[in-house]
């Protein structure tokens, strides 16, 4: 129990969740700020979730209860083991299992998976259309990602350790610090930008649209969830792209300083995309990464293959 304790309730859920709400706030102040608004008060995102576990959850009469009420707890099950699986061996990499690298590519689809279960599973119409272009997004970036993380697997001459990337990072360099790593970078960026489901790739939640797609009929602490996942996801894929690109983040002070900016950096990246960019038809996004993100990471796998 301690060691369940330490290494999955510390690390990858109460930090997690508490990095990941603070970065929720960042991005809607700066938002707000673009938009010429005062934006939300510091604790805005924790008094959202806590008011959400006060209210009631309604289930729908149409929905299938048992897949309505797990999907979301499903979906936070799946970010919390990523989170702590990144932390442990970003903290001792000597601590990393053979395919830990798969593990993790696996682990970041399941919240994806999970609001497309409760999607269908609530029965509403605007609901499966939502679920549906969320289906079809994932099926859009999933592949440029893969080829985008694999990009450092061959430079690394095939590790597929998440420990052993940061140490060989730490000899060599990091990968970003390549042509092909470079390239294979911003590509994961900006699948990073469709697996959160933010503007110009929000069409599944699309508010003015489905008036919140997918999760339309959900309430309460199912709601809450859903909340706490999305927020704990704008701080766990930044550390993921940081750990496979950018040589992970020191845990020691002062060195720390310079792992936070690494993290802050990318979700800058993220609100800026937002808030420049119009949202895309479902028909574009797919029609973008199975073109033109795709092309990028092909490149960027074959300059990899020649040493670039």
């Amino acid at each position: 129990m301690k060691v369940l304790f330490y290494f999955l309730i510390l690390p990858g859920f109460l930090f997690t969740a508490a990095a990941g709400l603070l970065s929720s706030w960042i991005d809607r102040k700066v938002t707000a700020r673009v938009q010429w608004r005062v934006g939300p008060p510091f604790l805005q995102p924790l008094i959202d979730i806590v008011k959400l576990l006060g209210k009631e959850t309604i289930l729908p009469s149409t929905a299938n209860k048992i897949t309505f009420l797990l999907s979301p707890v499903i979906g936070l099950v799946g970010i919390t083991l990523v989170s702590t699986l990144l932390w442990i061996m970003d903290a001792n990499p000597n601590a990393s299992f053979i395919g830990d690298l798969i593990v993790v590519l696996y682990l970041l689809a399941i919240p994806s998976i999970s609001v497309i279960m409760g999607g269908f599973s609530s029965g509403n119409p605007i609901a499966s259309i939502g679920a549906s272009r969320e289906m079809k997004l994932l099926l859009s970036y999933e592949l440029p990602f893969i080829l985008a993380i694999l990009v450092p697997v061959i430079k690394s001459g095939g590790l597929i350790k998440i420990g052993q990337l940061l140490n060989y990072q730490a000899h060599n360099g990091v990968f970003a610090g390549s042509a092909s790593g470079a390239i294979a970078l911003v590509v994961a960026i900006i699948c990073m930008q469709a697996k959160l489901a933010l503007v110009p790739f929000d069409m599944p939640e699309a508010e003015t649209e489905l008036i919140g797609g997918p999760i339309i009929e959900y309430s309460g602490t199912v709601l809450a969830m859903y909340k706490l996942t999305r927020a704990m996801m704008l701080f766990t894929l930044p550390v993921f792209l940081v750990i496979i690109f950018i040589g992970g983040i020191e845990l020691a002070f002062p060195a720390a300083i310079w792992g936070i900016l690494k993290i802050v950096g990318l979700l800058v990246i993220i609100i800026l995309i937002r808030n420049t960019n119009p949202r895309l038809r479902i028909d574009q996004a797919v029609k973008l990464f199975w073109g033109p993100i795709t092309g990028l990471a092909v490149l960027a796998v074959v300059l990899a293959f020649l040493g670039k």
